[in-house]
């Protein structure tokens, strides 16, 4: 069996990441390499230190490497760094970006839900 879709969700501290299809799943948990307790919004800017979160940028990129299709969630700016950091970084794992959307702190069972009901809407469930 294969669990080509995967949902991430992140914010400044941590990532979680399922790998599912219509009928299984497997999760992965990540935490930041930050030693920063949020390096957005110092004064107005949005990035302080872009490369705060590289290595975690890194780690969840891994996780989402043999993914065919990707959604991101957040309830913040994070998942809009990680992506900008995938689309110059990463771009073949950028293309797998189906949709970014803010999402607050969903449970495991709440994400992966709210994943599989947006690739069946979307009709791209594989």
């Amino acid at each position: 069996m294969s669990l080509n879709n995967a949902v991430v969700w992140l914010d400044h501290t941590k990532a979680q990441v399922i790998h599912f299809d219509k009928n299984a799943s497997e999760s992965e948990s990540m935490k930041t390499h930050s030693t920063h307790p949020h390096p957005h919004q110092k004064h107005g800017d949005n990035h302080v230190n872009g490369d705060d979160n590289t290595l975690f940028y890194k780690d969840i990129a891994a996780a989402l490497a043999d993914s065919e299709q990707i959604l991101v969630v957040g309830p913040a700016e994070e998942k809009t760094a990680f992506v900008s950091y995938l689309t110059s970084k990463m771009p073949a794992i950028a293309d797998k970006i189906k949709s970014v959307e803010t999402v607050d702190h969903p449970s495991e069972g709440q994400l992966l839900a709210y994943a599989r009901e947006h690739f069946i809407s979307s009709g791209g469930m594989q």
